[in-house]
């Protein structure tokens, strides 16, 4: 066999390992760490490069490969911080730099953890080369279930899923969710990085070609997976994007102001729909905080929230603040408003995961040492139940702003009944960035579930997503907009509604296994390193 380059080998393989390779040297196993972090971040939004993911997943693999633990976790968390610093930037705009740095750092931990594991896992991948694909997949897939749900509840953004809007791997969400989509995009780096290693089989020819047709198959055979689309009876649903003063913290300050936006756009909808200029809606849909102040408790928004209902003739869902005896407790809720009668106590839905650093500020007496930004941040209280919503024509499965990226939080509304996804948010305090991320997160959804679904924003990105992914009447970002349009209300019940998280746990417990196993391969190369010891000892 032939050496690499000594620009690329790095310390001899360790004795008794078959098929064992030599790791890549450390300045260049960091700059592939780089790397990976910089794909990962252009696969997804706004960039949307999204066959630059399984390339990422292959770097990443690369740079932790035959590493030592420390290394491992090293090079991962620099791929982390390469990612989600940039990606997560926008998370600064609200409570300053302190939450952002955090929130990243313990992002790029996980990511850390994965290079790790990765390392770790080297002696299995160097005897069986074949599973470093599946290895890869599992992996990937597991430190996103972590990232779902620590620390803090956890933060799903940034998963390999929601890169692949563009691409044929989406489809396969139908039958096994985003961690499926996580899981054949992880495998397909697999098979790169193991078809690009040196020296990775006495059988080269046979063995590249194998996973190059691998990679090929699953970069485009999910394009040939059959969707059913939502069908049957159809309802006429509007959005309004009424927009705010102008983009920033203080943006509540002038909040009877984006009240009296979406108000305005609803009346303007009306006067079109009795021009003949639009169809008359079944139903109006509001963003999160549209009325930032609470109509329970405000008798002029109540009455400009009915005024506007009344002009439209038909059930509008407000996004609305809701204040409890506590003036420092909110709840974040969407609640039904209806023509002549108000709001239906009924059918109303408060969100249940509040973003930590966001809308509740864990830790804040520590945060507060560093800086007096957090007390910007108010304490939401979740709520108890799914955003279920009967509207009389349609039923809704409601949720609000980041709870799009919590596979449990939609499916629940569609067990619960939900016939069209609906996601209400606020982007006023973050930019176009984080916007299309949301909306990458309901294309997913809306494959995931065979729901049609819409995102409505106060200042953008609002839209429509049919059963197959595709937007429809996507808004502008910081402008006013109303769209409308037909929805179907009969979709299939997809294998991934019906199966749940268990194809997650699932590859948990692979992975479980697949840690265990290397173990004692692991013991007998430190057996046989120090038996090499002892016998040059010796002479």
């Amino acid at each position: 066999m032939t050496l690499p380059p000594p620009a690329l080998a790095g310390p001899s393989p360790e004795p008794g390992t078959p098929g064992a390779t030599r790791p890549l040297r450390l300045p260049v196993a960091t700059v592939l760490a780089v790397a990976a972090g910089v794909a990962l971040l252009l696969a997804l939004p706004p960039y949307d490069l999204w066959f630059l993911a399984p390339a990422g997943v292959a770097l990443f693999a690369a740079a932790v490969h035959r590493r030592r633990l420390r290394a491992g976790f090293g090079l991962g968390f620099l791929a982390g911080v390469t990612l989600f610093f940039p990606l997560l930037w926008w998370t600064s705009f609200q409570a300053g730099w302190l939450p952002w740095a955090l929130l990243s750092s313990a992002q790029a931990a996980i990511l850390g953890l994965a290079g790790l594991a990765g390392a770790w896992l080297s002696p299995l991948v160097d005897r069986w080369r074949w599973s470093w694909p599946l290895l890869t997949g599992l992996l990937w897939t597991a430190q996103e279930a972590v990232r779902d749900r620590a620390p803090f509840g956890g933060f799903p953004w940034g998963r390999l899923a929601f890169s692949q809007g563009d691409a044929p791997a989406l489809r396969l969400a139908a039958y096994g969710g985003a961690p499926l989509v996580t899981f054949v995009v992880a495998v397909t780096g697999g098979a790169i990085v193991a078809l690009a290693w040196r020296r990775w089989s006495p059988r080269p020819a046979a063995g590249a070609a194998g996973f190059a047709l691998t990679a090929a198959v699953l970069i485009a055979g999910p394009a040939l997976i059959p969707l059913t689309q939502p069908s049957g009876p159809s309802v006429t649903v509007a959005i309004v994007q009424g927009n705010v003063p102008r983009l920033g913290l203080d943006f509540n300050a002038q909040r009877r102001a984006v009240l009296d936006n979406h108000v305005n756009g609803t009346r303007q909808l009306a006067l079109d729909v009795a021009a003949g200029r639009q169809k008359q809606p079944d139903l109006v849909v509001w963003p999160e905080n549209s009325s930032d102040i609470d109509p329970l408790r405000n008798a002029d928004a109540a009455d400009a929230i009915s005024a506007a209902a009344d002009s439209i003739k038909a059930p509008i869902l407000v996004g609305s603040i809701q204040r409890t005896d506590d003036p420092e407790d909110i709840y974040n809720v969407g609640i039904l408003w209806w023509p002549g009668t108000g709001p239906d106590h009924d059918q109303q839905y408060a969100k249940r995961h509040p973003v930590p650093f966001a809308e509740y500020m864990p830790l804040r007496p520590i945060a507060r040492l560093v800086t007096d930004k957090v007390d910007l941040v108010r304490n939401m209280l979740p709520g108890d139940h799914p955003g279920v919503i009967d509207t009389g024509k349609v039923t809704l499965g409601d949720v609000i702003c980041f709870e799009v990226a919590y596979d449990g939080i939609v499916r629940d509304t569609v067990t619960g009944g939900a016939q069209l996804l609906a996601v209400q948010t606020n982007n006023a305090t973050f930019n176009e960035a984080e916007a299309l991320q949301q909306l990458a997160m309901v294309r997913l959804r809306a494959v995931e579930h065979g729901r049609e679904a819409l995102m409505v924003s106060t200042v953008g990105v609002s839209g429509f997503v049919d059963g197959s992914g595709q937007v429809h009447g996507s808004t502008g970002f910081n402008t006013p907009a109303v769209v409308v349009r037909d929805v179907a209300t009969e979709g299939p019940r997809t294998l991934a509604t019906r199966s749940g998280n268990w194809p997650e746990v699932a590859a948990v417990a692979m992975m479980a296994v697949a840690l265990a196993a290397v173990l004692p391969l692991r013991r007998r190369r430190a057996d046989i390193g120090n038996d090499g010891d002892k016998d040059t000892e010796e002479r």
